[in-house]
């Protein structure tokens, strides 16, 4: 999965995604320029490393998470929409990273000259809904001629997305995310391919300076998002240390756990994701799902093989493999199932597929 991490200028986006990854990418440099960076970053996972301790395997891999830093929004978008090329980026991604500034700097002034972050919300959130807007209208004239033409689809189909595409429309207009609305799976199989930029599901982060204290829930509890709060500087300062420097680092603060390992598990919970893992001598590993998923389903992630040659899936929770301290334990105890094709998989199981092609 891929998250994209957008903002008005000056507000951390890059110093966020140089805590995210370790990097060092150029920040407080905005040029108007569109430019994107990409990294790979491990999903922090206490569960995988405790595996890890219990099988001693060759090889310990994490979940991963794709972050983009997107630069080039500046909330100046208007009636025109967002530019082609910043568009393609945006549409490409599985869900979106706001940051939004809190810290006061004097040395890095705001494009808008003062802090004031539910202001800063509003601007990008209404650029998405001018954008989603524009398009809504175009495909609506696109409806309406196709229907009035005939002699194509079935005549109900378009009906129907002539419904959907005015529902769109009513909510755009009333200045309303997509995302706030109900859909079907047909209608959302309809809508996927127009990359409806309010409809993408969003995590606001709030970028604070030392000691600072974010905004009161009441203000942001408007927006219906999820959020956290961080100090943007100290996590890149803390993300950018040897281990050993970085653990002194946050004791000497009373850091118990970067903010943005908290950030991490929630963008990954944001696309309605969960976790389970496959474990052995050779590997432990953390495998990405979509919540109810199928055991073949989850056997497809691991290799296609194993989704068409499906035949069980040996199953444990991750709680009673640790518990009883052992597949052996877990077996004797009768906590090792076989489960077949309809199985729902649960956050934290444990799998062993069964095959055969």
């Amino acid at each position: 999965m891929q998250l994209g991490i957008i903002g008005l200028p000056q507000s951390g986006k890059t110093t966020i995604f140089n805590a995210l990854t370790g990097g060092s990418e150029p920040t407080g440099m905005a040029s108007g320029r569109i430019e994107v960076h990409t990294a790979v970053v491990d999903v922090p996972d206490a569960r995988v490393d405790t595996l890890s301790a219990m099988f001693n395997p060759r090889k310990t891999i994490y979940a991963k998470v794709t972050y983009a830093d997107i630069a080039g929004l500046d909330g100046s978008a208007g009636e025109k929409g967002i530019s082609g090329q910043l568009l393609n980026q945006l549409t490409q991604m599985d869900g979106l990273i706001h940051v939004v500034r809190v810290f006061e700097n004097d040395l890095v002034l705001h494009p808008n000259d003062s802090i004031n972050p539910i202001r800063d919300i509003e601007a990008m959130e209404g650029e998405f809904i001018i954008n989603d807007l524009i398009s809504v209208e175009r495909k609506q004239q696109r409806l309406a001629d196709e229907f009035r033409k005939g002699g194509g689809r079935d005549k109900a189909i378009i009906k129907h997305e002539i419904e959907l595409f005015d529902h769109l429309h009513q909510a755009l207009s009333e200045e309303l995310p997509l995302r706030r609305l109900e859909f079907t799976a047909e209608d959302l199989r309809i809508l996927s391919g127009f990359g409806f930029l309010s409809l993408k599901p969003m995590l606001l982060v709030l970028n604070l300076h030392e000691g600072q204290s974010p905004p009161a829930d009441a203000q942001l509890g408007k927006f219906q998002l999820p959020y956290v709060a961080l100090q943007g500087k100290l996590e890149m300062d803390i993300a950018q240390l040897p281990p050993e420097d970085a653990a002194m680092f946050m004791e000497e603060y009373g850091i118990t756990e970067p903010s943005l390992n908290r950030m991490i598990r929630y963008s990954y919970d944001l696309l309605g994701l969960q976790s389970f893992f496959t474990v052995g001598e050779d590997e432990v590993r953390a495998w990405t799902v979509r919540r109810g998923a199928t055991a073949p389903e989850a056997a497809g992630v691991i290799h296609s093989d194993l989704e068409k040659g499906f035949i069980r899936a040996e199953t444990i929770r991750y709680e009673d493999l640790v518990n009883l301290g052992s597949m052996a334990e877990a077996r004797a105890h009768g906590k090792l199932r076989l489960e077949g094709k309809t199985y729902i998989v649960q956050e934290g199981d444990i799998l062993h597929i069964r095959f055969n092609l």
